[in-house]
């Protein structure tokens, strides 16, 4: 079995690629949830698991909203507006969901899961307040998840965009759409969704196509088809989103391989100092000011006064998680580091 797309020449004008957060946090929550992480993101996992505690609350709604199989509503993956919207735009996208689309989607959801969960059911009956505490749970599970990681993800989904763009130039956007993935084929004016038997109504989506790498996605094919809506109706704007299929992005085998301390350190303690030059090379994985202090040996303090420098310098970043403040190398740093590894 296998579904099918129809597409027009417009709709090919129309398609594109970004890169979306909540395409990163609804597949790794589900990651998370599954207890049996797949082996590239163990890393990850291990770490990130720990600190789920801090989340409270949160955890419980996000749970229910992002289940362990099948469905998760639609209105968590609004269609990015650009290339790479930031998570805030795309939670103020969330937040002005309609409130018939939630609870059209809640009523698929408790229709597969047999029942909704009692915070969705507070979110069907007063969408707007909902929201608001679906955002928050989302913001909360980033910045401890997430958000020490994302330069590194990042990283990783720009490049296949690149490759991707590379590959459309040079041969085509049929090359692109049958090299995205094994269940996904073109051919003529169709794409074709293997093995995939809920049907794929050109009327439930707009214009277009939005191709999505993800870190998380595992080996499957996620696609949002917008509204689900029999009748077809737009939202407020007049406007449909177009298909989303988010797919796992290239390079994903050495996301977490590549964080290991950085060799040469000696190099950089000539530039940065031996204690900055220390942290950032330990900094391999975000961790804490207590963590670096004993992984290092140096005083509390003297880490944090160090780390406050390279965060001036924009080398470090800094991400709150319940009661801990986690560090990270940003872009920058790890681009400083690149060269010096074997």
């Amino acid at each position: 079995m296998a579904a099918e797309l129809l597409f027009t020449a417009g709709d090919l004008a129309r398609m594109r690629f970004a890169v979306s957060p909540m395409w990163e946090v609804g597949p790794s929550l589900r990651l998370l949830g599954s207890g049996l992480p797949h082996a590239v993101h163990r890393p990850w996992a291990e770490q990130v698991r720990p600190r789920l505690a801090a989340l409270g609350p949160a955890s419980g709604l996000l749970a229910e909203l992002v289940p362990p199989t099948g469905y998760v509503p639609d209105f968590i993956n609004p269609a990015p507006a650009g290339p790479a919207p930031t998570l805030a735009e795309e939670l103020a996208a969330i937040r002005a969901t309609p409130a018939g689309q939630v609870r059209r989607d809640l009523d698929r959801l408790a229709a597969e899961q047999g029942r909704l969960g009692p915070r969705l059911r507070a979110l069907h009956a007063d969408p707007a307040a909902g929201l608001a505490r679906v955002t928050e749970a989302v913001e909360a599970y980033w910045e401890l998840a997430l958000a020490p990681y994302w330069a590194r993800i990042r990283a990783v989904l720009d490049a296949d965009v690149l490759h991707r763009a590379r590959q459309a130039a040079e041969y085509g956007a049929e090359r692109v759409l049958n090299d995205l993935h094994a269940e996904l084929r073109w051919t003529e004016d169709t794409l074709r969704l293997r093995h995939r038997t809920r049907p794929l109504p050109r009327r439930a989506a707009g214009a277009g196509l939005l191709l999505i790498p993800s870190a998380f996605t595992g080996p499957g094919l996620y696609t949002r088809l917008g509204r689900q809506d029999p009748s077809g109706s737009q939202d407020s704007s007049g406007r449909q989103d177009p298909p989303q299929l988010a797919y796992p992005a290239r390079g994903i085998g050495g996301l977490w391989a590549a964080a290991a301390p950085a060799p040469g350190t000696e190099a950089l303690a000539a530039v940065l100092g031996r204690s900055r030059a220390l942290l950032l090379s330990e900094l391999a994985a975000p961790a804490s000011t207590t963590e670096l202090a004993r992984r290092t040996g140096l005083s509390p303090s003297a880490v944090s006064q160090y780390l406050t420098a390279l965060r001036d310098a924009r080398l470090v970043s800094a991400h709150r998680a319940g009661r801990w403040v986690l560090y990270a190398r940003t872009a920058s740093a790890e681009a400083m580091l690149a060269p010096l590894g074997p």
